[in-house]
């Protein structure tokens, strides 16, 4: 499986790594689950949006730093291309939802 990230993720990721320390480890050990499981196992996983050529998808991520709440991932897996592209990394507790603004951009940029 290969990993891409947008650049909206990885300024999430940034800024957030600041305040968890455990969030590069455990970034690792998402990409291993979704690279057994891409489309997600259990109710920690919903697809946002579905055609033919990829889905997006919003995961909750664990975060060992954080005890009781956790992160959202948002990301498009492309099955086709064997590929996992990052979108959007949020702390539940800074803002309720995705930022749908950014997953439609997304989709614009990867129309086919």
């Amino acid at each position: 499986m290969n990993f891409n990230e947008t650049d909206g993720f990885t300024k999430d990721f940034k800024r957030l790594l600041k305040r968890y320390r455990s969030l590069s480890g455990d970034l690792l050990e998402f990409k291993k689950l979704v690279s057994d499981f891409p489309l997600g196992s259990g109710k920690n996983f919903t697809t946002l949006h579905a055609q033919e050529k990829f889905k997006v998808l919003k995961a909750r991520f664990f975060c060992q730093s954080l005890k009781r709440t956790s992160l959202r991932v948002i990301y498009a897996y492309f099955e086709q291309e064997q590929r996992i592209e990052f979108i959007e990394l949020y702390f539940k507790g800074d803002k309720e939802n995705e930022d749908r603004q950014r997953i439609r951009e997304y989709l614009k940029d990867n129309e086919s």
